[in-house]
């Protein structure tokens, strides 16, 4: 089968830093779906991995890939709720070979058949970041359906994949007051966020808090949430002084633990949460099933009209060529919704 993949950690710009492969087809293991993939996304994920993670043996490829949708072509014995020929969509496991490849084996558990109402393309762009966004807002935040009283929720670095998803099922929660931030609010990325549902669009380039400040003095609610989705250790001390007390942080991004003062969260007894998608598949978890079922919801959500595709561009089929040009678009970290590759090479 064709491939793509690397045996060396390199800068995107080097010629080997993916390369074009032909792979023994997997077998599936007793709870795994054979999928045959039809279009893949790219997420930051892939990028960070690729610099990070080099082939174990050097011989052994190393395939990256963590959203895709395709065919179920076999199944395992101890699968249940999918067959042969069903339309899927999953964000797949960290641990085990990724999406860059024309057939891949998944976990039932983490997978979910496809809306039936979006093209490969526009579907591919949504499991991680779905996924991400649901357990962000569910479990993590725990913001509930019903509240007693009207708060806001603040989205930073809101026009990326994450917070493109997460914004639109925020407004599904009608006490939120959605505020999310661009570096062009009054722009392009200011529009895009207000199409998708934001209320309020401020600008991460300046200190956050006085214009959350602002924002109250017009009349939005106390800030109660916020999700950091993108350089925390730069807005940290604004979103502590931001967030009312008993308020909650959730993050996604990567740094180290001297980056930000926990410690400053405890004057107002604030909580301090991690969002990590990859947590219920690396570690076999109780609940593995939650994210089958959530891609599930999402797909009911999507097809009924109540969710957007953040498809951005469709790149090319997948080659070693076009992941390159994502993972130098996806790289200059000024990208906008979701990068797709569809199909393969002739």
């Amino acid at each position: 089968m064709k491939a793509v993949g690397y045996f060396q950690s390199l800068p995107i710009t080097a010629s080997e830093s993916l390369l074009d492969l032909d792979l023994p087809l997997p077998s599936p293991g007793p709870k795994d779906l054979l999928v045959e993939v039809a279009a893949v996304a790219v997420n930051p994920v892939d990028t960070k991995v690729r610099m990070r993670r080099a082939s174990a043996d050097g011989k052994t490829p190393v395939i990256l890939g963590w959203d895709a949708v395709g065919t179920v072509r076999a199944i395992g014995p101890e699968v249940s709720g999918f067959a042969v020929g069903d339309r899927v969509w999953y964000a797949g496991d960290i641990t085990r070979p990724g999406s860059n490849a024309q057939f891949q084996c998944v976990d039932h558990r983490i997978a979910a058949r496809a809306p039936t109402t979006l093209s490969d393309a526009e579907a591919a762009a949504l499991p991680l970041t779905a996924i991400t966004a649901w357990e962000l807002l569910s479990d993590r935040l725990q913001v509930q359906q019903q509240a007693d009283r009207p708060v806001s929720l603040l989205v930073t670095g809101a026009a990326g994949g994450v917070g493109s998803i997460l914004v639109q099922l925020a407004r599904r929660h009608a006490h939120l007051t959605i505020i999310g931030t661009s570096s062009e609010p009054e722009g392009e990325g200011g529009r895009w966020l207000r199409s998708l549902g934001a209320h309020h669009v401020i600008n991460h380039r300046e200190p956050i808090a006085p214009q959350i400040a602002a924002l109250q003095r017009d009349g939005a609610p106390p800030l109660r949430y916020v999700t950091s989705l993108t350089h925390t250790p730069q807005h940290f001390p604004g979103l502590v002084e931001a967030l009312e007390p008993q308020g909650k942080l959730a993050m996604i991004d990567d740094f180290g633990p001297a980056d930000i003062d926990v410690m400053a969260l405890k004057g107002k007894s604030l909580s301090l949460h991690w969002e990590l998608m990859f947590t219920r598949s690396m570690h076999a978890t109780h609940d593995i099933a939650a994210q089958g079922r959530l891609l599930a919801e999402v797909a009911t959500l999507v097809d009924e009209g109540r969710l957007r595709t953040t498809l951005a561009d469709v790149v090319g089929p997948i080659s070693a060529e076009h992941l390159k040009r994502a993972h130098a678009l996806q790289e200059s970290q000024r990208q906008r919704g979701k990068l797709v590759l569809q199909g393969w090479p002739t």
